[in-house]
């Protein structure tokens, strides 16, 4: 019998160490699944640790009414100290065949734009600020954009 909790508490002291430890996770919700040129979803993330390595991970999620096959964005990246930095990403949402991508649960499907086992140089406050990047004035069928940040998993 003590074999047998012996081994059970160390499966679980192995699954405990295995998992990924969340620091931050937030969503910003679209009224009225509209995502406009003006609307600027922001996360501010509080890392006090700079020897961990992290992952980024925004999930978009859009309706099957989503009538375009992928979402251009802008991620303006502001760190503590110093200046900060505006990049383009896309999106993928569907294949050229129009079949999704990403987890699908009925009419929401789930999107993700994921940075993984990144290192932040200084203590303190990111900012994270995120624009529409296409031509259209407004995306429709968009529902809300998340960022959750975690400990790297990998070593």
């Amino acid at each position: 019998m003590n074999k047998q909790i012996s081994l059970f508490l160390i499966l679980i002291g192995l699954l405990w160490s295995c998992s990924n430890d969340t620091i931050f996770t937030k969503a910003y919700r679209f009224k009225d699944e509209q995502w406009t040129q003006t609307m600027r979803p922001t996360f501010t993330v509080d890392i006090q640790d700079t020897t961990q390595l992290y992952d980024f991970i925004f999930t978009l999620r859009s309706t099957t009414d989503y009538a375009y096959n992928n979402l251009w964005i802008f991620l303006r990246t502001t760190p503590p100290f110093g200046k900060s930095v505006r990049e383009p990403y896309e999106i993928k949402m569907a294949d050229p065949n129009g079949n999704w991508i990403g987890k699908k649960s009925g009419t929401i499907v789930e999107h993700q734009l994921i940075f993984k086992r990144r290192k932040v140089p200084f203590k303190g406050k990111y900012k994270f600020e995120l624009e529409q990047a296409i031509t259209e004035k407004q995306v429709d069928e968009l529902l809300d954009i998340s960022l959750e940040v975690r400990v790297s998993a990998a070593k």
